[in-house]
């Protein structure tokens, strides 16, 4: 696990939660309504199952998911359903990042990504918009 730059622990799951926040406080006001309805959860690591519905063999690799369906499928009759949820797994995060701004940019792109499957974009454009 890394340290920060304090040389302190890595962030715990209330920090990572802020972390989240400021990710979305970031987010563009024209595109508030991708985040309307919308549950943020934040776990250590994701399930088996959520690892093999992202097509992820070992969850340690996977840094988010969103679970849903994405704006560009919704219809008219599209009302009284359950949120969509974004799933942020920490400890995947904590693996892949060194410093504690490291980890803050991380969290703001797996946000941004995940937030852009939300929009109905696919890996390839979300990775020709450098949100990977």
């Amino acid at each position: 696990m890394p340290t920060s730059e304090s040389g302190k622990e890595p962030p715990d799951l209330e920090r990572f939660r802020e972390l989240v926040e400021e990710a979305l406080e970031e987010f563009p006001e024209r595109f508030l309504k991708l985040i309307e309805n919308v549950a943020i959860i934040l776990e250590d690591i994701a399930s088996p199952a959520d690892a093999a519905s992202a097509g992820v063999e070992n969850p340690i690799n996977l840094l988010g998911i969103y679970i849903g369906v994405p704006f560009t499928k919704w219809g008219r009759e599209w009302s009284g359903h359950l949120p969509d949820m974004i799933k942020v797994y920490r400890l995947p995060i904590l693996a892949v990042s060194h410093r504690d701004a490291d980890i803050r940019q991380r969290v703001r792109n797996v946000v941004l990504h995940e937030l852009g499957h939300r929009a109905g974009l696919n890996e390839e454009r979300l990775r020709e918009l450098g949100i990977f």
